[in-house]
């Protein structure tokens, strides 16, 4: 299927077809060049689309009325524009940190549509969350321990606690239901040993949690998340499942609906492999309401923290070929695309691969035989390859690799390897009469930017300290 429920595989194949003409035009408005040899891309047409699909997809199978929010996890693509077009597409955001929360709040997104989750929140995370009325996902039983002081600052813990007055965060815990892990272990989050969420199968741990909310009428939602690439579908359901069995089982107890919303966290796995959006938000929600019909009754509301899925394949890194040359008797093209765009990749090739396209100077795509090639890129080591024995039209000085499904997490998650430029990054559709519009998303990175952070304002405050022995 593709990115909106029965298009088969036309989404894909028009995406495609978006991506080639907005490679073209890049080259031939300048965004890319020699001056200008790496550069992000986002296709603002297939985000909308994906949110849609996003949205259709629960509509179909929630009861009507039924309150759902669709948080996106900034992590994945942390950029305020693009946090800004998901929140006209009617998607809000789960935070994991100040700074991510920070740029939702520069999105412009309200509270009621913001979700805060992480592990290691501070003392002053929490009370700038409970001021604004952010949603905020409990960890663990020490920070159920900070947020008790923070809601009753001067009274007693325990039963008949009430929230402070000027507070109206929606308040939960997470749970971990540690039913293992997919192929990926460091996405699998309900792992016997997960960092995160409280786990259930310790000894103790289902009896604590079912205390906690019965001695806190405020707290009103359960959040779960199983994982993300690399974790079936159905252990997600096996999760959430679960999840939705310990809520009823709370609620039985205290003889009321107190938990009312259940966040099934996000994780829907991509499709690396072609341009098939694979699996669908349609078929996610319909696994889920056959195997937790009772989430979808009306009687709960629901948040999602989809990240990945909403902008991965909507996102290309295009990276000029520098230099291209051989070893080994194997071709090995030059890019400005390696370690600093695509860390994941290059260090974990095997979980990560990507599908590399040719095009050539003028940015169409590249056609002739298949060679076997490597893809390398700019950072002074020898594993920072973008791809090893890619079977590719034969790249050569002058035309550009292009990286495929990169819209989350690459290239807006720079890392400063020989302190290599951020690449610009912009989003593109079409212009309504037969060509391309940009806008900038991010400016490239400029070297004076790199030596501010990098300590240039304080150039001598090493030498200015004592020195042992000296006068």
């Amino acid at each position: 299927m593709g990115d909106t429920v029965g298009d088969g595989n036309g989404a894909g194949q028009a995406r495609a077809a978006r991506r080639d003409e907005a490679v073209r035009a890049a080259v031939e408005q300048g965004l890319l060049g020699p001056g200008a040899p790496l550069v992000g891309l986002l296709d603002v047409t297939g985000i909308r689309e994906s949110a849609a699909a996003l949205r259709a997809a629960f509509d179909a199978v929630v009861a009507p009325g039924t309150p759902v929010l669709h948080a996106f996890a900034v992590k994945a693509t942390p950029l305020v524009p693009v946090l800004r077009l998901l929140r006209e597409a009617g998607i809000g955001a789960e935070v994991a940190s100040p700074g991510e929360l920070a740029l939702a709040r520069a999105a412009g997104l309200p509270p009621g549509m913001t979700v805060l989750d992480s592990p290691a929140k501070t003392p002053a995370e929490l009370r700038e969350a409970l001021a604004l009325g952010i949603a905020v996902n409990v960890d663990n039983p020490q920070e159920l321990d900070r947020i008790d002081g923070l809601m009753l600052p001067h009274g007693p813990k325990g039963v008949g606690c009430a929230p402070m007055a000027a507070s109206r965060s929606p308040l939960g815990i997470r749970v971990n239901p540690q039913v293992g892990a997919g192929s990926i272990e460091a996405l699998s989050t309900a792992t016997a040993t997960s960092k995160f969420g409280v786990a259930l199968r310790d000894e103790g741990a289902r009896e604590w949690v079912v205390r906690a909310y019965m001695e806190r009428p405020w707290l009103t939602r359960m959040h779960a998340h199983t994982g993300s690439q690399g974790v079936p579908l159905s252990l997600m359901a096996q999760g959430i499942a679960e999840t939705y069995a310990l809520a009823e089982e709370i609620n039985r107890r205290i003889g009321r609906q107190q938990i009312d919303t259940i966040d099934i966290g996000g994780g829907l796995p991509v499709n690396f492999g072609s341009d098939v959006t694979t699996p669908t938000y349609a078929q996610y929600a319909r696994l889920l309401s056959e195997a937790v019909p009772g989430l979808f009754d009306g009687r709960y509301g629901l948040v999602t923290e989809f990240g990945r899925s909403l902008l991965a394949k909507h996102g290309t890194v295009v990276a000029r070929v520098e230099y291209a040359k051989s070893a080994g008797g194997r071709p090995v093209a030059v890019t400005h695309a390696g370690v600093q765009v695509a860390t994941r990749t290059v260090y974990v090739p095997g979980a990560w691969p990507l599908r590399i396209a040719a095009y050539d100077a003028k940015g169409r795509p590249k056609e002739g035989p298949a060679v076997v090639q490597d893809v390398a890129g700019p950072a002074c080591f020898a594993g920072d390859l973008l791809a090893r024995g890619c079977a590719l039209p034969l790249l050569e000085q002058g035309d550009y690799a292009v990286a495929l499904d990169t819209g989350a997490y690459y290239f807006a998650h720079h890392y400063g390897y020989n302190s290599l430029a951020r690449p610009g990054i912009y989003g593109f559709a079409p212009d309504g009469v037969g060509g391309v519009a940009f806008a900038t998303v991010r400016e490239p990175q400029t070297p004076e930017e790199i030596v501010a952070e990098s300590g240039g304002a304080h150039a001598l405050a090493l030498t200015t300290l004592p020195t042992p022995g000296r006068p």
